[in-house]
């Protein structure tokens, strides 16, 4: 449905609209307000503890009115409209714009709803008639009539197994009699794996069609779910068409394996140099991570059979060859379904499966009602099709009562026509997957793709959300270049203003103990403590030792005061000392330092050597006499009342 009125305008106050009524104004800067909700999106997300307090928020607020100050400073400059900004602008959004088109309320249904499934096993059988969905309706037909029929004989109480055996055109039938072993949500195709657990244990479903045919399942039975398991195999292949002397051949191998395995060998290695399975072999035969459904029966129930890690299976055998399987690690279905990295992996999986085919049409049923989709009155769909058949077939379109300037749906007030229609034909013409499709359905997806398209296009507009995140960023970047040129910059390069600001302030700038040092970085125990050594050694040489350490060290050298030096415990610092060795827990890298010369009386910095601090306190100047000129310019009023009802 379309935003409310009441949504829009919340939205348009985050983005710091005039809008007023709607909701409360904590502080204005001149003519613009700055709602409450904005204020406090901007400290939750800032704030990082777990209770606030009345000094955090005033402490906050001007920080935030600070920051609105600044920002509208550079809206004054047009800053926005620099080419640099534009495109840093549109490359954000095209980096975030897909994580808003989807309808999030049927996302977390599916996601329920696979997580619900996903409690227990359902053991299947299946029969299968095959037709492709570009297939003429005759063959269609044809292929109804048959699951129909057979559909028919299981109500009159055939057996399940023996008309899958007479009657599916599933290949693996002769083996399994349709018997496909047990599944999990998020296994088969969507609309397969409703119909089954949608089947009570015992009874068949009623026909199912796919995009490759039709299916009628059985629900042989169910289990809870046994969860997923990692293991290794090694596979002794043979190829479909293999005699029973070439089985048999495999059959010995694999049995030398396991005698060899029995004796304690390593299973990597024998994986590595024994197994056919091209794309594990490498990986000592490792497979990743897999519920039940995803693999042949003999071979799932052979890795679910294992109670241990590293537990090695017996010899099973498959339509591939002989497995020798080892347990890796086995993952149970979490107790806790809200548990959040498993509802995070489960949101990730929903999202790339076809289920997100509901998920889209919910959504685009929505965008349409958002963007004023209407469809054009008085014209014929017949002519629509006709038109697009008579393109695609290369046949002339002119002699068509359509014109390419009749529009055939607006969005908004915009008209897209019998034109725009055509466009898209002849880029469908060069798709091998599209050019295929019966026009009708072209012309379906042609109202859905430019539907979505306008809709992302313009998402600010019907997301605030979105609209807020990306006024963020903007403004974020902004501020950044606002400051550059108005702080940042002009305080580095202004010597002159540097060194009077100095010469003003010298009582400022103090070497409290020091000492002239060298502290090195070693990227591990035995880099720090060869290059420990050759300093040791010869400690003039600290330069040219670390120039020579390949990259494991790093050296920064200077004066420092004494507690800048990193030490593991209290140190009396004395010329020529090398500390002791200090491990950085966050990087595992060694830091020691060689004190040269030790300073133990405070003394005046120089120039040089306050230049940096210099530098801060000179920007801190500049911008505190820059906002005091914004606040003449842009008066802030904080509504007191509306600052007391802040959440404590």
């Amino acid at each position: 449905m379309r935003p409310s009125p009441k949504a829009l305008a919340t939205a348009a106050l985050i983005l710091g609209s005039t809008a007023t009524g709607l909701a409360q104004t904590i502080f204005t800067y001149g003519k613009k307000p700055v709602s409450k909700e904005e204020f406090l999106r901007a400290y939750n997300k800032n704030n990082t503890a777990e209770q606030t307090s009345d000094k955090a928020y005033r402490d906050y607020l001007e920080l935030y009115t600070r920051f609105k100050l600044k920002v509208q400073a550079a809206y004054d400059q047009r800053l926005d409209t620099l080419p640099a900004q534009l495109a840093e602008l549109t490359g954000f959004r095209n980096q975030v714009v897909d994580n808003y088109m989807n309808d999030e309320g049927s996302v977390s249904v599916l996601v329920k709803e696979a997580g619900e499934r996903m409690k227990k096993d359902i053991h299947v059988a299946h029969i299968f008639v095959a037709v492709d969905e570009h297939a003429s309706t005759e063959e269609k037909n044809k292929a109804e009539e048959k699951i129909r029929s057979i559909y028919q004989r299981l109500k009159n109480g055939e057996d399940f197994s023996q008309l899958a055996l007479q009657t599916s055109e599933d290949p693996a039938v002769k083996t399994n009699k349709g018997d496909i072993g047990y599944i999990t949500s998020l296994v088969l195709p969507y609309v397969m794996e409703s119909a089954v657990y949608a089947t009570p244990p015992g009874k068949f479903s009623e026909p199912v069609q796919s995009n490759i045919g039709f299916h009628i399942f059985k629900n042989l039975g169910e289990r809870p779910a046994i969860g997923k398991v990692t293991v290794a195999q090694i596979l002794l292949g043979y190829p479909p068409e293999a005699t029973a002397q070439q089985r048999a051949a495999s059959r010995r191998k694999a049995d030398s394996l396991m005698v060899v395995l029995s004796n304690g060998a390593d299973f990597r290695e024998l994986a590595l140099l024994y197994s056919t399975d091209n794309t594990t072999y490498q990986a000592g035969g490792e497979i990743m991570e897999f519920g039940v459904g995803r693999y042949a029966p003999a071979f799932e129930q052979a890795a679910f059979a294992l109670s241990k890690d590293n537990e090695i299976s017996p010899v099973i055998e498959t339509d591939y060859g002989y497995h020798i399987i080892k347990r890796i690690k086995r993952s149970p279905v979490p107790d806790d379904l809200n548990d959040k990295a498993f509802q995070e992996s489960l949101r990730n999986q929903v999202l790339q499966s076809d289920r997100m085919n509901v998920a889209r049409k919910i959504l685009y049923d929505k965008i349409k009602k958002d963007i004023l989709y209407k469809e054009a009155a008085n014209v014929p769909m017949t002519k629509v099709i006709a038109f697009g058949d008579s393109l695609l077939h290369m046949r002339s379109a002119t002699s068509l009562e359509l014109k390419e300037s009749t529009p055939l749906f607006s969005i908004r007030d915009k008209n897209y026509t019998v034109s725009n229609w055509k466009e898209f034909l002849e880029s469908m013409m060069r798709l091998d997957n599209m050019r295929n499709l019966p026009v009708s359905q072209l012309y379906d997806v042609f109202k859905e793709r430019t539907a979505f398209d306008f809709y992302r296009d313009h998402l600010e507009d019907y997301n605030p959300e979105f609209a807020y995140q990306l006024h963020e960023f903007k403004e974020g970047n902004l501020l950044f270049e606002i400051m550059q040129r108005k702080i940042w910059d002009v305080a580095s390069a202004d010597s002159t203003a540097l060194q009077r600001y100095y010469d003003s302030h010298k009582d400022k700038y103090w070497w409290e103990a020091s000492a002239e040092a060298v502290i090195f970085t070693a990227n591990s125990q035995a880099a720090a403590e060869e290059v420990r050594k050759k300093i040791e050694a010869d400690p003039k040489a600290w330069k040219t030792i670390s120039e020579n350490s390949n990259g494991s060290l790093q050296a920064d050298s200077g004066r420092f005061e004494l507690g800048q030096i990193p030490v593991f415990e209290r140190t009396n610092f004395t010329d020529g000392l090398i500390t002791a060795n200090v491990k950085n827990e966050l990087d595992n890298t060694i830091t020691f330092a060689y004190i040269i010369k030790v300073y133990r009386d405070r003394s005046p910095r120089s120039f040089t050597d306050a230049r940096g601090f210099i530098v801060n306190d000179y920007q801190a100047m500049l911008e505190e006499k820059w906002i005091n000129e914004l606040k003449k310019k842009y008066p802030v009023k904080i509504k007191e009342q509306v600052v007391a009802s802040l959440p404590k």
